[in-house]
């Protein structure tokens, strides 16, 4: 993009949570504190994962994955709107918003297809336990993966330069604490119905297919869970599901707040505050719901911790 031809924008005014005064400083140490929370549990995640072969099965590489994408997509955000919570000026260059923006809808649409993922691989270990290593070997699960990173930015690249192809010759003030589509889109000096819309197909489909996916897979896993004739077979499947499941509605329910409507109609005051729960709630319970309270994932880290105890202490 060229930057010259297209906009006489240089940055943007990130308003943020400007108008609550004094509150920022809670606000920052609050969110402070949940993004160490958020860093520490998924970066806990991803060692222990790493470490103990035990948890080397296709469910937790895709939980690795997860985790991996979710600390990138908070460093996105989270950073820059803590530095901004403590500062007068709160700028953002034309280009460094036009990145940002890029990275937090790649990030965010990965997030989305793979948690439709882990919903089929969900599927395959609960409905054909005998063939679960087969359909999802370790070629699989790399190739999914990697279909999830591509189609997330495919995604995200489209989206950026729709909005950003658009003229911005005057209001610079961003209503929001990012440079997210809705807010940003607004201050565009032309009509955007059109980029609106196609970004509102993408938006569509970025997650009412993963999430139509998901339905789909646990149609089939709550049928064959009733099939199961002990209670405990039951309880234990059904516990498989529950914290995916737990993550998913929150996930998709939120963004669908969000993004699946046209930005201009809607006024983006009450977006900022649904917006906080996907940018930093969610990235907080996979760590905390999904895999801390998994079984499985805190043997693994009492072992790694024992054995850096053993070793610590032979040192």
């Amino acid at each position: 993009m060229n930057q010259a031809n297209y906009s006489s924008v240089a940055e943007f005014l990130l308003m943020g949570f400007s108008n609550l005064g004094e509150i920022q400083f809670i606000l920052f140490a609050v969110f402070l504190c949940l993004y160490l929370i958020i860093l520490s549990g998924n970066i806990t995640i991803v060692t222990v994962i790493c470490l103990d072969r035990s948890l080397h099965i296709p469910m937790y590489f895709f939980l690795g994955i997860l985790s991996i994408s979710e600390t990138c997509y908070t460093f996105v955000i989270l950073p820059k709107m803590l530095i901004n919570l403590l500062s007068l000026l709160r700028t953002i260059s034309f280009v460094n918003c036009a990145t940002q923006m890029f990275f937090f809808l790649g990030f965010a649409v990965t997030n989305c297809m793979l948690l439709g993922i882990m919903g089929y691989d969900r599927f395959v270990a609960i409905c054909h336990p005998l063939r679960y290593f087969v359909l999802m070997s370790w070629q699989v699960c790399g190739q999914l993966a990697a279909t999830c990173a591509v189609i997330g930015f495919l995604f995200s690249l489209i989206g950026s330069l729709l909005v950003f192809e658009l003229p911005f010759c005057g209001p610079n003030k961003i209503n929001h604490y990012f440079c997210d589509i809705s807010p940003v889109i607004r201050l565009a000096c032309t009509d955007s119905y059109i980029n609106e819309l196609i970004i509102f197909i993408g938006g569509v489909l970025a997650l009412m297919a993963p999430m139509t996916f998901i339905c789909i897979s646990y149609g089939f896993i709550v049928h064959t869970i009733l099939r199961i004739p002990s209670a405990d077979g039951k309880r234990k499947a059904f516990s498989t599901c529950a914290s995916h499941l737990t993550v998913v509605i929150v996930h998709y329910g939120c963004a669908s707040f969000v993004y699946l409507r046209l930005s201009s109609k809607y006024p983006s005051s009450k977006d900022r505050f649904v917006t906080v729960t996907y940018t930093v709630v969610t990235p907080l319970l996979n760590p905390l719901v999904y895999s801390l309270r998994n079984k499985d994932v805190q043997m693994a880290i009492r072992k790694v911790i024992g054995r850096r105890g053993f070793y610590s202490k032979a040192l």
